[in-house]
C-alpha cells in the first residue's frame, strides 16, 4: 500500500517529471514475461538526480522509522534498490547488504552481500513491485540467511492483486512511495495523457496478460 497520498503524488510527479514514468498506449513497451504494456518504470534515473534521489531517500527513511524501527540492517534488491538502499542506509547510520538476483557462480557463490549476523532486523529496499515473485525471492534470501525481515519499501508498484496476494502470503508488510492509480492521475494532470486514455490504461492494469482490448 502507500505510505501517504502527499508523498505518492510528489514522487509520481518527480517520475514522470525526469521520464522515469513513461506511459503510451499506442506504441507500448514489452516486458520480459512477454506483457504488452502501456507504461514502462524506470527508477535507476533517479539517482543521476540530486534533489530527487534526496527526495526519495527521506521519505524511505520517514516510512522505516514509522513503520519498521527498530531495525538494524537496511537491505537492497539488485539491481534497482542498491543504490538508493546505500544512501539511505548511510543516513541512517546503519549497515548495508544487498541480495543478487542468482547465486554468484563462483567463489563464495553469495546470494546475499555483506556482513550479515544472525537474527538482526532488517528491512527490505526495492526500487519497483510488479508480481512481487522476485521481490520476495530476495525477502525469503535474506531469511534463509537467518535474518529478520520486518518489512519492505518500495519506490513504486503497478498495484496487481496478484502481488498483494503473494506479500500477504509470505507475511511480508509492503509499504510504497507511489503506485500506478497515483501515477496515471498526475499524468493526466499534467497533460502527458488524455482523458479518452484512461479507459485502455485501467483495462491493462485489471487485466495485464489480456491488454490492449482484443487480445
Amino acid at each position: 500500500m502507500i505510505y501517504s497520498k502527499e508523498i505518492a503524488r510528489h514522487t509520481a510527479r518527480s517520475l514522470l517529471q525526469i521520464k522515469a514514468i513513461k506511459i503510451n498506449n499506442t506504441n507500448p513497451f514489452t516486458w520480459s514475461s512477454g506483457w504488452k504494456s502501456p507504461i514502462y518504470c524506470d527508477n535507476r534515473k533517479t539517482l543521476s538526480h540530486q534533489a530527487i534521489r534526496t527526495l526519495l531517500r527521506n521519505d524511505f527513511i520517514r516510512i522505516i522509522k514509522d513503520k519498521f524501527a527498530p531495525v538494524d540492517i537496511i537491505a537492497g534488491v539488485a539491481t534497482g534498490g542498491i543504490g538508493i538502499g546505500a544512501i539511505i542506509a548511510q543516513e541512517m547510520g546503519l549497515p548495508f547488504v544487498y541480495v543478487r538476483s542468482k547465486k554468484k557462480g563462483h567463489g563464495l557463490e553469495n546470494l546475499v552481500e555483506g556482513d550479515i549476523t544472525v537474527g538482526k532486523t532488517v528491512v527490505v529496499v526495492e526500487d519497483l513491485v510488479s508480481t512481487g515473485n522476485s521481490s520476495l525471492n530476495a525477502v525469503n534470501a535474506l531469511r534463509e540467511a537467518d535474518l529478520s525481515v520486518k518489512g519492505m519499501a518500495a519506490i513504486f508498484t503497478y498495484g496487481f492483486d496478484k502481488a498483494q496476494k503473494h506479500f500477504e502470503q509470505e507475511n511480508c508488510r509492503l509499504f510504497t512511495l507511489s503506485d500506478y492509480q497515483t501515477a496515471i492521475n498526475e499524468a493526466l494532470n499534467q497533460k502527458y495523457i488524455e482523458e479518452n486514455e484512461l479507459a485502455s490504461l485501467e483495462h491493462w492494469r485489471q487485466n495485464p496478460d489480456k491488454w490492449p482490448l482484443g487480445r
